[in-house]
């Protein structure tokens, strides 16, 4: 019942905040359409303010109710990275200060965790964390590259928190990272009604790029839990999606860090898919990598986590085969 009123005060305050804010936002940050854009009228960005807010705030609401402590360090960076998103939204920062400032914030969460928290234990530490903020940096910029179509965000990040919710109340997260997971799919509900197409307002980098960094927080802390198949496929849209487009765009010899049109999300609607249609099959899929994740945990098997990432890929690769054919008229 704690965990069905959180999500429920969280919604309540972003969808809140996000009413009050958008005659501001409308005002002082509207993202007006250009060709690499999904919207075609001028449209306020900056939400984001309400989603963090109500994460941060019924989170640690409840972490103080419940004597638990969600890391200092944690909720200091997402303050910090949601400025630095800020920032971008309105006069859009150099790509290396850009990610100067996201690496540092990373970084402080990764390397203030306990030397117990690991993955791979034959590794040394330092190379381990080093590879984990590489990571960390990658995953706070793919969620920022992938939230371009109307409620496309909602669609990933409702499904992964909701199957964290659940691995915590069954003792597989952290609860920590479970209060976070549950405190952040309220607030994306409560965002969701604003959000759904045609758009009143975006999440923009204030948003998006915090919940880059508090989502692959709690999928790192199902990782250090001994679920490294769980924290792969909660996500694994949104990192095949965002990885197979960097690569081709590197390897085409783009500047792979300029905005575009290449993602498999947004070649469907140049194919002929409408966004409902989209978000509907990316929502269906996680749900489904999200039942996947949750089975792997339970089965604690080698065999059963295998077969669970094979059935993962293949759904993905169905997917982006979908969004990548034109459709019939």
């Amino acid at each position: 019942m704690s965990s069905l009123l959180a999500v429920a005060v969280a919604a309540l305050m972003s969808a809140l905040v996000t009413w009050t804010s958008r005659p501001l936002l409308q005002r002082y940050a509207l993202a007006r359409p250009n060709a690499r854009s999904s919207h075609r009228i001028p449209t306020p960005q900056g939400a984001g303010i309400a989603v963090i807010t109500a994460t941060l705030l019924v989170a640690s609401a409840w972490a103080a109710w419940a004597n638990l402590a969600i890391p200092p360090a944690l909720i200091i960076a997402t303050i910090v990275i949601a400025l630095v998103g800020f920032a971008d939204d309105i006069v859009s920062l150099p790509v290396l200060v850009r990610l100067a400032l996201q690496a540092a914030c990373v970084g402080a969460v990764v390397f203030t965790a306990p030397e117990t928290a690991r993955i791979v234990p034959a590794l040394p530490l330092p190379l381990e964390r080093g590879l984990i903020l590489l990571a960390g940096v990658w995953f706070v910029n793919l969620v920022n590259f992938m939230d371009g179509l109307d409620l496309m965000t909602v669609a990933e990040v409702v499904p992964v928190t909701a199957a964290l919710l659940l691995l915590g109340l069954l003792g597989d997260l952290s609860w920590p990272a479970a209060l976070i997971a549950t405190a952040l799919c309220g607030a994306m509900l409560g965002f969701a009604p604003f959000n759904r197409p045609v758009a009143k307002v975006f999440l923009g980098d204030v948003g998006s790029l915090p919940i880059g960094l508090l989502l692959g927080w709690c999928l790192l802390e199902l990782a250090w839990h001994g679920q490294p198949a769980a924290a792969l496929l909660l996500p694994a849209y949104y990192l095949v999606d965002s990885t197979i487009t960097l690569f081709r765009r590197i390897a085409r010899r783009e500047q792979f860090w300029s905005a575009h049109r290449s993602h498999f999300y947004q070649r469907a609607t140049d194919n002929g898919f409408t966004v409902r249609r989209v978000i509907g099959d990316v929502f269906a899929l996680n749900l489904l990598l999200a039942v996947l994740a949750v089975v792997t945990v339970r089965a604690s098997s080698t065999s059963i986590t295998w077969l669970a990432l094979v059935a993962g890929a293949i759904a993905i690769g169905f997917v982006l085969r979908r969004f990548s054919r034109p459709q019939a008229s």
